[in-house]
């Protein structure tokens, strides 16, 4: 996050009100989520895991426009 200039309050904005657009149930070693979020009007990607007792932020980036449909659908 620190490298692509991603603040804190927006990975907290994204975790609070994003949408959830994909899940890895069998990620280890914990199960994880893939959410959309635009705080400051732009498009960010956060991986959420979601431990038994904490959760970590796998990854935070901006999604590239021409990899994603709408910016929640993978193109294949």
């Amino acid at each position: 996050m620190f490298q692509r200039n991603i603040s804190t309050d927006d990975i907290r904005q994204i975790v609070a009100h994003g949408e959830i657009i994909e899940t890895y149930p069998d990620d280890e070693p914990c199960p994880s989520a893939l959410l959309l979020g635009f705080p400051g009007g732009e498009p960010y990607h956060v991986v959420l895991a979601q431990c038994d007792d904490h959760a970590r932020v796998i990854t935070v980036y901006f999604p590239e426009k021409d990899k994603w449909i709408d910016y929640r659908i993978r193109k294949r």
